[in-house]
């Protein structure tokens, strides 16, 4: 038998206010049960005046057929009907439908307690009894289908917290794979550079060389070298790119590759050549390739020295860098102190000549090793590095260089290393310890 559809044609599907309660989305779609086709009739003609929208189903079967239809929002479901039962029809329902997803009120005799009970152990919202007070029903469709919607909420929240969830999972994981591969390249970076430093202890045409490199970070801005310039020469230098991280380390890079003996466009050495190129016109090459940038802001600040190992005598050249350290045979300590701009300022570079001795030593340096900061910042300075040189000169080259190390990271204790640290030693003409 077909059933009227009753729907208040007043009522707005999109958002709806009953009595206090504001109901959010299609208007609250409520099935009613029961073979009685006037306790149907007086029902939904109650729940139509509060608002609701109603069916009507006169059997269990009726109602298990458009409860698999249609979305309903309550149904008001008569225990006692010919054929299929109202707890027969609720234990079907559950099969499918819990508590909170479709709201059950049952209708049952006032006299039938024991149908009240079974109707809750099969999963029955709540219960009235007959004949049917409509301010208690019309209280408890309000309450349930609050419950109800309040259920959704939560539910929707969960969903959505669940997404979020899943997209910054997603983000993280997106951000560790970026990290781990941003780590790896800076690792790959950093041995680039170390590739790049000299041997640990070279010995080049009669020259010793011992050096000590600390960057601050994984990548450094420093960068040091020697080399042999034909059979009666030696390169050597120290420089330091401002800043930090991987703009200075890729500078630090090209500036090294830039300054090696080999290849044909060599700015130490010409190709077939056993004469190098002088210092001072390196760095005014140098001046040319690494031109000042507003959008880096990088200049570099470089000593380099080449020495002629047959007369033992030192040409230097010396852009905006600290002062080189001299100590003698005896120990005594002296500055070459000759400087310009910086490379990439646009400076002239002038050349200078030092005559050195048997025995004599020459340190090169970054302001990493005299800015070094105590807990009182104060820096460790250009004259205790001096002194600890002058004072560890009866040991060999690489213990003197250690030391001055160990004395630079024994004044900064726990502090912040804020700068690269690179210390280039130099010994003309004696290897090993000198003893005075």
């Amino acid at each position: 038998m077909a059933v009227p559809t009753r729907i208040a044609s007043h009522v707005s599907e999109s958002s709806m206010a009953i009595e206090g309660m504001t109901w959010h989305g299609p208007t609250p779609l409520i099935l009613v049960v029961d073979d009685q086709e006037s306790n149907r009739d007086v029902l939904c003609r109650r729940l139509l005046r509060r608002g609701y929208r109603t069916r009507e189903a006169c059997d269990g079967t009726e109602a298990l057929r458009m409860i698999k239809g249609e979305d309903y929002d309550l149904v008001i479901l008569d225990v006692m009907m010919p054929g299929i039962s109202g707890l027969a029809v609720l234990e079907q329902v559950r099969f499918t439908r819990s508590r909170a997803d479709l709201p059950i009120i049952m209708a049952t005799a006032r006299d039938q307690s024991a149908d009240i009970v079974e109707a809750l152990r099969k999963g029955a919202n709540d219960y009235v009894t007959k004949p049917i007070d409509f301010a208690v029903i019309i209280a408890r469709v309000e309450m349930q289908l609050s419950l109800r919607n309040s259920v959704k909420q939560i539910l929707t929240l969960e969903r959505r917290l669940s997404q979020r969830n899943a997209e910054l999972e997603a983000a993280n994981h997106h951000l560790r794979s970026a990290a781990l591969r941003a780590q790896r390249e800076l690792e790959l970076a950093a041995k680039v550079q170390s590739s790049l430093l000299p041997n640990l202890a070279p010995f080049i045409n009669g020259i010793e060389f011992a050096w000590a490199f600390r960057p601050c970070n994984e990548l450094a801005g420093d960068a040091l070298n020697v080399f042999p310039l034909g059979p009666d020469h030696v390169g050597f230098y120290v420089l330091d790119v401002s800043g930090h991280g991987v703009a200075a380390s890729l500078a630090s890079v090209a500036a090294t590759r830039a300054l090696s003996p080999t290849g044909r466009d060599s700015m130490v050495l010409p190709a077939g050549a056993h004469q190098p190129i002088p210092p001072a016109a390196v760095l005014q090459r140098m001046e040319e390739q690494f031109p000042f940038r507003e959008e880096t802001e990088q200049f570099i600040t470089m000593f380099y020295a080449v020495l002629d190992t047959t007369t033992q005598q030192l040409s230097y050249a010396s852009a905006g860098h600290p002062p080189a350290i001299r100590i003698d045979i005896n120990g005594a300590a002296s500055v070459l102190d000759h400087s310009t701009l910086p490379i990439g300022l646009g400076g002239k570079h002038d050349q200078h000549t030092v005559q050195f001795g048997p025995g004599d030593r020459l340190f090169i340096y970054s302001d990493g090793v005299t800015e070094a900061t105590n807990e009182s910042d104060e820096e460790f300075g250009r004259h205790r590095l001096s002194d600890v040189l002058s004072q560890s000169r009866t040991q060999t080259l690489d213990e003197s260089v250690r030391a001055a190390i160990e004395r630079v990271e024994s004044w900064r204790g726990q502090g912040i290393i804020r700068d690269d640290v690179s210390l280039l030693g130099a010994q003309i003409g004696i290897r090993g310890s000198v003893r005075s």
